[in-house]
Formats: C-alpha cells, structure tokens, sequence
C-alpha cells in the first residue's frame, strides 16, 4: 500500500508538471501572436461610425484592464494564473460580455459525449476483433476484417466525414447533417430531445469511430500474435485449457495495457480529428468553439479552450496511470 501510496504520489507531481508546463507554452505562444485583441475589438467598435479620439482611447485602456493587458508580460502572466486557479478566463472578445468559462462549460458536454462514444467503441470493437484476428488467424472473416481495418486506418477522419455527409445526407438523406439537436427544441432530460441529440451524433460518431477502429484493431492483432508464441499460452493450451478462456485470461489481459494508454492519449482528438468533424457537420462543441474563436481573433476564448483541454488530457492520462497496476501485474510501484 505505501508503495502504490508513493507511485501515485510521483504521478500527481508529473501531472501538475505537465499541466504547467502546457498552460505556459500556450500562454506564451499567444501572446508572440502579432494579433492584437485589443486593437481588433476597438477596430470593430469604430468601425460603423467615428469617434473621438478621447472615447477610443478610453476604450482601448478599458479593454485592456478587462483582459489583463495594461501591464508588462510578468504582472499580465500572474493575472493569467490567477484567474486559471479559480477557473476563470475572462470575457470571450467574440461574445463579449459572455464569460470564456461558460461558453466552455456550454461546449464541453458535446464535445465529451461524442469523443467518448466514438473513442470508446472504436476500442472495444477494434480490439476485440484484432484480438480474435491475431488468435484465430486461420479464419477468413477475421483476414477480411484485418484488410477492410488497414484500408480504413490511414483514412483522415475529414475525408470520412465528407464521405459520410454525402452518402447519408444527399445520396441516402436519412440522417440529420448538421447541429447538436433539431431548431427549435427546448433542451431538457425529455425523449424527444434525447432522440434528437442522439440523430445528430450518428454521423459524427461514424466517422470518429470508423477510422480509429482500424488502429485499434492492427495494434492488438500484433500484440496478440506476439503473446500467443509465450510459453505460458503454449503450456496452457497443450494442458487442455479451453481456448475461449486462454484467450481472455491469458492473451488478451496481457496485451491490454498498451491499449489501455492509448485510449487515454487518444482524448487527443480534441485538437485534430473531433475539431474538423465538428466544423463539418456544425456540431456545438469545443472545436467549433475553437475554429470559432481563431477566426475572430478571440484571444481569451483560445487561451481558455487550450488552458482546459491540456488539463482534460492530463487528467485522463493521470487516469491511467494510476489505474495501470492493476491491470498489469509486471508494473513495479516501488
């Protein structure tokens, strides 16, 4: 137990490292933009009508106190730190008086239902299939199922999306092409939203999941096929043992672990996949908050997304490390 105690203990110091570390990079990196958030709100301003000279500026020194910007870079880094310590990033430029915070909290749920539907059976799926693919390997169906997983894996997930907005959109109109839900419904814990939500998220999920599935599926055939030559699996099955249990005792538990930390590293869609597939099918969600907030030069609204989602990944990550003992006999925690 002291031992398990002190690898969480070595854990938790990484995990606040790392998140530091991110929010600092991001941090900086904003701020040697040579977009000025400012000078871009006071230009939208006036940009209707003139104003004088006295009224702009009081303006731009307003603006600048609100988002933290009327010091040098140290008293405008401890700002920054201290709203990230309370969660608080400021109002969003683009939709201001609106708090960056809420249109996050508003954002994030989308987000987090679809990655973790899509990521969640592109795993289980193609796991168990390249599971049984590298245990059966006499087996057409499962040869068939590796070939169709290789085609679909180096597929980028905008490409699917397309393909799937115009097979199920146009060609074959059954589903719903654009949206979280359908115009003009009240949100609730009702059937009829829950049913439209759910519609919405097909083709999304489709086109997350049909990708990942062949990564998944190539990764656990290899490891299987490398355990099923251990001695322990021989012996096993030369003793009689069914073979449905020395798949699932024997094969398959050891081959986990490494898909176990993929699964948490793979929340790393937010920032590539999930982003562009929420931009196709106009999904409410972090990346079309983020797609969003780049094009109107939202400063804090970028830096808000970016400070939450190096914490989201972190956090999963953390996870599984935590976790991975468990799972895995072989980790020392000493």
């Amino acid at each position: 137990m002291k031992a398990y105690a002190s690898y969480c203990l070595k854990r938790l110091g990484q995990f606040v490292l790392v998140v530091f570390i991110g929010i600092n990079i991001a941090f900086f990196i904003s701020r040697a933009t040579p977009v000025d958030p400012v000078e871009h709100a006071v230009s939208a301003a006036t940009s209707f009508g003139s104003a004088s000279p006295e009224a702009t500026e009081m303006l731009r020194k307003s603006l600048r106190e609100l988002y933290g910007l009327q010091n040098g870079w140290w008293d405008q880094y401890l700002t920054f730190w201290n709203r990230v310590v309370v969660g608080d990033f400021g109002p969003s430029l683009s939709a201001f008086p609106t708090p960056v915070s809420k249109l996050i909290r508003r954002a994030l749920p989308w987000t987090l239902g679809l990655l973790v539907t899509a990521t969640v059976l592109a795993w289980g799926i193609g796991n168990l299939l390249g599971g049984l693919a590298g245990y059966y390997r006499r087996s057409r169906v499962l040869r068939l199922a590796g070939v169709l997983a290789m085609a679909l894996q180096p597929i980028p997930n905008y490409i699917a999306a397309f393909v799937l907005l115009i097979l199920f959109g146009y060609v074959w109109p059954i589903l719903p092409i654009s949206g979280g839900y359908e115009m003009n419904m009240e949100e609730g814990l009702n059937f009829p939203f829950l049913a439209s939500v759910v519609a919405h998220s097909i083709l999304p999920v489709l086109s997350l999941m049909l990708v990942g599935i062949g990564g998944w599926f190539i990764g656990m055939r290899s490891l299987v096929s490398n355990i099923v030559t251990e001695d322990y699996v021989v012996y096993a099955e030369l003793g009689g043992v069914d073979r449905r249990r020395v798949l699932a005792s024997y094969v398959m538990r050891n081959a986990l672990p490494p898909q176990i930390t993929g699964l948490a590293l793979s929340l790393g869609l937010i920032f590539n996949g999930a982003v562009v597939t929420e931009v196709v099918y106009g999904y409410p969600g972090i990346g079309s908050l983020l797609v969003h907030a780049v094009y109107t030069g939202d400063y804090t609204l970028v830096l808000g997304i970016s400070s939450v989602s190096i914490i989201a990944v972190a956090t999963a990550v953390l996870c599984i490390d935590l976790a991975y003992p468990l799972f895995d006999p072989r980790i020392k925690v000493a």
